[in-house]
């Protein structure tokens, strides 16, 4: 059994975060500190959401808070998202990307459905930044990320960090 409360933020280029993440198939005490975990890592890193694979686990869920913060914090099993409305343009971030920004194309509008903590579906609907976040973290739970995403002026600029992070990588790995 894997103990989800010494998870941490994980970086690319881990496995993890390149490959479609599994789905949850029971929502119990297990899920329910795994949640917790990734909510403190999610605001001890000001963030607005953090995935699964981010946090090391290859599962399905993603917590979110557009205010970054505890309170404001959801946590969304096995989610599915449909998108609507236009595309908009906007700078984006990732916490297992440090120091890459770019101008990424989302939808507008999406609604998510997912399981809750206590094991019941639900629906919600994000528009702006909620709807930005939903469609971020799901990216991951499909093993794609911002580096994805970007512009080939994008892509071009943050070769030299992502280069790095691939370096900080392997030097963990061998020491």
């Amino acid at each position: 059994m894997t103990d989800y409360s010494k998870c941490t933020i994980t970086r690319y280029p881990t496995p993890v975060l390149m490959k479609a993440a599994e789905p949850i198939k029971e929502v119990n005490d297990d899920i329910r500190v795994l949640a917790e975990r990734m909510i403190e890592i999610m605001v001890e890193t000001q963030g607005v959401g953090l995935a699964g694979p981010q946090a090391g686990v290859n599962l399905r869920i993603f917590v979110a808070s557009p205010e970054g913060t505890r309170q404001g914090a959801k946590v969304y099993i096995n989610p599915s998202i449909r998108v609507e409305g236009p595309i908009v343009t906007h700078e984006e971030g990732c916490l297992s990307l440090p120091g890459i920004w770019g101008k990424i194309k989302r939808y507008y509008k999406c609604t998510v459905t997912a399981t809750d903590l206590d094991g019941k579906e639900f629906t919600e609907v994000g528009e702006g930044l909620p709807a930005r976040i939903f469609q971020h973290e799901f990216d991951h739970l499909e093993g794609r990320m911002i580096k994805d995403r970007l512009s080939m002026a994008g892509k071009l600029r943050s070769r030299g960090r992502l280069q790095e992070l691939e370096d900080e990588y392997k030097d963990n790995a061998t020491s």
